[in-house]
């Protein structure tokens, strides 16, 4: 198994984190702004993970 950078295990941890509160916000609450901003951040954190992943010496 290959060593992961420090940022990729960062980066599996926001994209769970914004994944997780997006689909809170969208079941539970109608913060809808709120819901859009956290699923911007969740893609944007999915982009870097895949750039990291794809760009780690190694893999």
């Amino acid at each position: 198994m290959s060593k992961l950078p420090n940022a990729w295990f960062i980066l599996l941890a926001l994209v769970s984190i914004f994944g997780v509160i997006t689909w809170y916000l969208d079941r539970f609450s109608k913060k809808d702004e709120l819901k859009k901003i956290t699923g911007i951040c969740g893609v944007i954190s999915m982009l870097s993970l895949l750039y990291v992943t794809y760009t780690s010496e190694g893999i």
